[in-house]
């Protein structure tokens, strides 16, 4: 797998696997949730703020997404 699919694959599990909805994910760091749903079905990542924030609100670390590390 290439690092980007890696990091969208993390990062879908990691939205999937919270037990948090899009919605609630979408408002707590400022996007649609349509946004959200791209970032786990298509190749749409998310700014660097966002991304920030997105680790914050789901507890994982931006390394495990990364593929930096296998640790959450």
């Amino acid at each position: 797998m290439c690092d980007m699919q890696v990091i969208q694959s993390r990062l879908r599990e990691a939205i999937e696997s919270s037990g948090i909805s899009q919605k609630v994910i979408a408002n707590k760091i400022g996007v649609s949730s349509q946004t959200v749903s791209k970032y786990m079905c298509e190749n749409v990542f998310p700014a660097l703020d966002t991304f920030a924030k997105l680790c914050k609100v789901l507890d994982v670390s931006a390394d495990f997404i990364l593929g930096i590390s296998d640790y959450v």
